[in-house]
């Protein structure tokens, strides 16, 4: 196992760690969620750069996509949809609002409830943004392999199917 750093855009290892004995193992070198999340950083932060040109992030990408993808929905469903906290995502979609790229109005089903809609340009950014994501797939693929790829997207939607909820007493 490899600890990295950033430098200038690459991940270079700075330390080197053995693997311990079980009983010796410290939570952090076994621990599901630190290893999931430090890959999501790992992956979120290449696809960033690759996205930098059309000003998006990864998050506000994938709320772009679901709004095309899904239509119009509330700020709840679409953070169900996410598996996002809500308040997080509004503070993800307070730029995407503000930069016209979507809309956000009263539920035409009920007017106490707030719906995100996606604008004429938040298609257009969408659009650009898709072929930058196209190439940073590609990349990833390449780098990871395709097979490899394609196996952990099906674990990890394997990982968000599972039902977590508060078991530990």
């Amino acid at each position: 196992m490899r600890a990295y750093t950033r430098n200038m855009s690459a991940y270079t290892p700075i330390v080197k760690l053995r693997r311990m004995s079980s009983e010796t193992t410290s939570p952090s070198t076994e621990c599901n969620c630190l290893a999931l999340r430090q890959a999501a950083r790992h992956v979120t932060q290449f696809y960033d750069q690759c996205l930098a040109p059309t000003g998006l992030r990864t998050t506000q990408l994938s709320i772009l996509a679901k709004l095309r993808r899904l239509g119009p929905l509330t700020i709840n469903a679409l953070a169900r949809k996410l598996v996002m906290d809500r308040t997080t995502l509004g503070r993800t979609m307070l730029p995407l609002e503000r930069d016209g790229l979507i809309r956000v109005a009263n539920s035409s089903v009920d007017r106490r409830s707030k719906e995100l809609r996606l604008t004429k340009s938040g298609e257009a950014r969408l659009r650009e943004a898709r072929t930058l994501w196209v190439q940073a797939q590609k990349e990833y693929e390449r780098q990871f392999g395709a097979s490899r790829a394609s196996r952990l997207r099906d674990e990890l939607r394997a990982v968000v199917a599972t039902p977590l909820g508060s078991a530990i007493q």
